[in-house]
C-alpha cells in the first residue's frame, strides 16, 4: 500500500466528544481508512518464512496448528468491541494502493483478497473504517482497545469459524507501517486486522497513523 489517498479527501470525521474520542491503547478512537494505509507498494504473494522462529509480533503462535484450504470470509466477529460485520473482497486501486470499503458502507470490513484467506497459512489481511463523516462511528472505531489474549472468529464460505488470538495491538505512523510484518511470509496462519488511527488532520483530511492487530489462529 502506499500513502497516496486511495479515496480522496474525505474532510471531517464524525466525533462524539471531538479528540477526546481516543483509545489511548492504540491511539485510535477516531479515525477512518481510505486516505492511505502505509508506504510500500502492494505486497508480493506470500512465500515460506525466513524470519528465525520467535521473533515476530506473532511468537507465541501455536507452531503445531495447520492451515485449512483456502476460502472467502464472509463476516467478523470481535465480541470484546461489539464487532459483527460482512467482509467484502478488495484488491487494488491502479495506483498501487490497496482499495478500502466505500466511505457509504464504513460498517463493512475489507479483505485483502490477493492475500491469504483466514485459516490459510500466511497472514490474512481485513482493513476497516474506524468512523466516517457518512455513517459516524464505523467498523472498526473501537479496534485499539483490543489486548492481548482476545479472540477474533471470521466465518468463511466454506462454513467453517476460524478462531484468532490478539497477540499485539500497535500504532504506526503511516510512513513508518510495518509492511513485511502485515503483508510478509509466514508458516502460521496469522490474522492482521488494519485500520487509522492518531489525531485526525484538518489539512489533509486524513489519519497520521495506522492501527495493527496482530493475530494468529487457535487451536
Amino acid at each position: 500500500m502506499t500513502a497516496t489517498p486511495a479515496g480522496g479527501r474525505h474532510g471531517k470525521p464524525w466525533r462524539a466528544a471531538g479528540a477526546a474520542v481516543v483509545v489511548v491503547v492504540a491511539m485510535v478512537g477516531a479515525g477512518l481508512v481510505g486516505a492511505s494505509f502505509a508506504t510500500a507498494p502492494a505486497p508480493r504473494p506470500p512465500q515460506p518464512l525466513t524470519a528465525p522462529a520467535g521473533t515476530g509480533p506473532d511468537a507465541g503462535a501455536d507452531p503445531d496448528v495447520a492451515g485449512l484450504p483456502r476460502s472467502a470470509p464472509t463476516t467478523i466477529t470481535i465480541s470484546r468491541i461489539g464487532v459483527d460485520a460482512a467482509i467484502m473482497p478488495l484488491g487494488t486501486n491502479p495506483d498501487g494502493t490497496v482499495q478500502v470499503p466505500p466511505l457509504e458502507r464504513a460498517q463493512l470490513a475489507g479483505w485483502y483478497e490477493p492475500g491469504p484467506s483466514p485459516g490459510e497459512v500466511g497472514n490474512a489481511v481485513i482493513v476497516g473504517h474506524v468512523d466516517s463523516a457518512e455513517i459516524g462511528p464505523a467498523v472498526f472505531f473501537s479496534l485499539g482497545a483490543l489486548q492481548p489474549g482476545d479472540k477474533v472468529t471470521v466465518t468463511r464460505a466454506d462454513g467453517r469459524r476460524v478462531t484468532f488470538t490478539v497477540e499485539l495491538v500497535k500504532a504506526y505512523p503511516k510512513t513508518e507501517f510495518p509492511t513485511e510484518q502485515v503483508y510478509g511470509p509466514d508458516d502460521r496462519p496469522g490474522l492482521r486486522v488494519v485500520t487509522c488511527g492518531g489525531i485526525f488532520d484538518e489539512a489533509t483530511g486524513s489519519y497520521p497513523d495506522n492501527v495493527v492487530v496482530f493475530a494468529s489462529m487457535s487451536a
